[in-house]
């Protein structure tokens, strides 16, 4: 079984894992962390962004996304405009320590160079780049990053990056594949709401069909799930 915690609702998540986070931070230089997009990070971005702007050594990060969709930066759909409303535009750091996905730009060729900007600045082990701290968040068919159960094929993929396709709005996103995703130090999943309950219930007891679920596929070598007591309700 998969290590998990649980929190009475979202905003309690996200201020146990702030404190936890301030707590990591302060154990090496640089620190290379992915962030999500979603609602649950937003709440976690919101106290990055007021109550830890001046207790976190921010200088040490290098700020990446697990995927991004196909958007320009200043999109309402933009993971990286959220981040950089709610935080990043708050840190007093270079501006190549945030490296964002540009949505705006072909998708075939943005994957391409995103991974190239990888392999540039992170440290490799076994072919892959290796974050010190992936965050994901997990939808309500199973998905992570931007891995569809209709696409898992995209997981098993050997580069970096790929283009995927959400099965329902056709969007296009740009996104990391499992190898990425396995290979990082840390991955702490965040995952709120009742909606989920019954995937996060079917991955952890391994039920029949759990491997369907792209979210399921992610071993990292800490992982963590972070959850709220609607999405752990049916553990």
């Amino acid at each position: 079984m998969d290590n998990y915690q649980t929190f009475e609702n979202p905003k309690a998540l996200s201020l146990a894992f702030a404190q936890l986070f301030a707590v990591w931070s302060r154990l090496k230089k640089p620190l290379h962390v992915a962030l999500s997009g979603g609602s649950t990070p937003r709440l976690l971005f919101e106290l990055w962004g007021s109550e830890y702007l001046h207790t976190i050594d921010w200088s040490a990060f290098h700020f990446w996304w697990g995927d991004e969709r196909c958007v320009p930066p200043d999109h309402p759909e933009s993971n990286y405009k959220m981040a950089w409303g709610l935080f990043l535009s708050k840190l007093d750091i270079p501006a190549d320590q945030i490296h964002r996905i540009r949505g705006e730009a072909d998708p075939e060729r943005e994957a391409k160079r995103y991974a190239e900007e990888l392999a540039t600045h992170l440290p490799m082990s076994n072919g892959w780049p290796v974050f010190d701290l992936i965050l994901l968040g997990m939808g309500e068919d199973g998905h992570t990053a931007s891995i569809f159960p209709d696409q898992i094929d995209l997981f098993y993929s050997q580069e970096y990056c790929v283009v995927a396709q959400h099965p329902q709005s056709g969007q296009l996103r740009v996104s990391f594949t499992g190898g990425v995703l396995n290979q990082a130090q840390e991955v702490a999943f965040l995952v709120t709401g009742a909606a989920k309950a019954t995937i996060v219930s079917a991955i952890f007891n391994q039920q029949e069909g759990w491997m369907a679920y792209p979210a399921a596929l992610v071993k990292a070598r800490e992982l963590t799930w972070y959850l709220d007591d609607a999405a752990a309700g049916a553990l």
